[in-house]
């Protein structure tokens, strides 16, 4: 029998008998909470699921043990055996539309001569988890769990289902997971709102300074650019050398400024920075609330030399990231290619964008097109909902922070639970501003989330489902 079901199963024997003596009572026992959180989320550290090749199947019979052995119906969807999905469901009385909870259960390889710990092992050490997956996204994905367990353990009823998805692929592989669940199981989690990923606390220097939840998230696409010129000796300079016609394509490019636009998001994260900086960054947060004035202007490029992170979420992007053109130092190549990063705006079409970049390039001998890669749906979100205010009060109670709606330059899977029109909110743990430089971010060669973080963001997230599912 493998590791994880004796685990699982001796879990169950030891500590629900003594979790909830009391299971009725109106404050959960988080002592104990606390205990099984952190042995419920080593358990999921420890199986591998690094995509590729993912092999997230070996996680979902896991998490479906759990469930099952609590009384739960569960329901497993795959294209690939070994690439699976869990659906688990609690019932309410219908007065409101679902609740989806969210997590995706595969992370990025790792290479593990840069890891202190070992990789998949959910070390503990010194107040730290340590683990592949620990802030991306298995703290989503316990916090989904214990939520589930808590409100089926409490009896407690329910104004709405609340609807418990894991999910495959995220990491580059929508195919087997939330494309697939969307396009053939649409029925099985479709919902009015969802939390998922794509927010955090974000702390310095040991101190809470806001939460930033994800309120919509922009298109990615990748374009490429096609040249063509006649080949010839690297001795005798031409004026339709390939190289140099690429070259000044990409260049344009890179001087290209598209306009400030903003959505509702923008406008309120922008609005909310400034209320919590300093009078020179709120200026500049302000002035950026008024685009095409001057002093819009130069907020933008002082944000583009000092918080380009920030100057990428109001506009559509283009960056360069790769060239492909000749193969000889002395022979002017007649072909070549560069791919460009293309971010948008939830609202930017396509092919409207792909005109423009085609006019800022202005030449005939440069072929610009999409590539046909597997392209993902976008939409923002209204922050004037049920699910908005019920997220900014928990997490202005339980971390005493304002809230910023922010929207991601990266890509999550909430984007194809939007666009079957479910407002998805993304959440998140106090993660330390200081652990990306360090090296200990999501994706990053290592990572790691304080323990107490952890189960403060297993409370506050297991509140915000209370307060939007409970019945009143």
């Amino acid at each position: 029998m493998p590791y994880f079901r004796i685990v699982s199963r001796t879990l169950i024997s030891i500590i629900f008998s003594v979790l909830f003596i009391n299971a009725n009572a109106a404050e959960p026992d988080w002592d104990a909470i606390n205990k099984e959180t952190l042995t419920r989320f080593q358990d999921m550290l420890r199986v591998d699921t690094s995509n590729p090749p993912g092999n997230e199947t070996v996680l979902v019979e896991q998490l479906a043990d759990i469930l099952t052995a609590e009384g739960f119906d569960v329901e497993i969807y795959s294209r690939d055996p070994a690439r699976a999905n869990l659906v688990a469901r609690l019932r309410g009385n219908g007065s409101k539309e679902p609740l989806l909870l969210m997590a995706h259960l595969d992370v990025v390889t790792v290479d593990p001569e840069k890891w202190s710990f070992p990789p998949f092992g959910g070390t503990l050490d010194d107040k730290w988890i340590y683990s592949r997956g620990v802030v991306d996204d298995k703290d989503n994905l316990v916090a989904s769990l214990m939520t589930m367990l808590l409100l089926k353990r409490s009896g407690v009823a329910l104004d709405r289902d609340v609807i418990f998805l894991a999910e495959a692929g995220e990491e580059g592989g929508v195919q087997w997971g939330i494309e697939f669940m969307t396009r053939e199981h649409p029925d099985a989690i479709d919902a009015q709102y969802c939390l998922a990923e794509g927010g955090s606390v974000t702390r310095e220097n040991g101190e809470a300074l806001f939460a930033g939840i994800q309120s919509g998230e922009k298109k990615r696409r990748t374009a490429v650019l096609n040249v063509t010129g006649v080949a010839g000796h690297g001795s005798v300079p031409t004026r339709n050398n390939a190289v140099v016609r690429l070259g000044q394509a990409i260049t344009a490019l890179a001087d290209w400024q598209e306009p400030v636009r903003l959505s509702d998001t923008m406008t309120t994260m922008l609005a909310r920075l400034a209320d919590i900086s300093s009078p020179e960054a709120a200026a500049r947060y302000r002035a950026l609330l008024n685009p095409g004035s001057r002093a819009a202007e130069e907020a933008m490029l002082w944000m583009l030399d000092n918080e380009p992170a920030t100057a990428a979420l109001l506009h559509n992007t283009v960056t360069p990231t790769i060239m492909n053109i000749g193969y000889r130092y002395n022979v002017i190549p007649s072909a070549g290619s560069a791919s460009l990063d293309v971010r948008l705006l939830p609202e930017q079409d396509f092919d409207s964008f792909l005109e423009a970049i085609t006019k800022v390039v202005d030449d005939e001998a440069i072929e610009v097109t999409w590539d046909d890669a597997l392209v993902r749906p976008s939409a923002a979100v209204s922050l004037d909902t049920e699910a908005f205010r019920v997220i900014e009060q928990v997490y202005g109670e339980h971390y005493g922070v304002p809230v910023i709606p922010r929207m991601s330059t990266g890509a999550t899977d909430m984007s194809y639970v939007r666009a079957m029109g479910v407002s998805c909110y993304g959440v998140g743990p106090g993660i330390d501003r200081e652990d990306g430089p360090l090296g200990y971010g999501a994706h990053s060669d290592q990572e790691r989330i304080l323990e107490q973080e952890l189960y403060k963001f297993v409370q506050a997230y297991h509140e915000i489902v209370v307060r939007l599912a409970v019945q009143q």
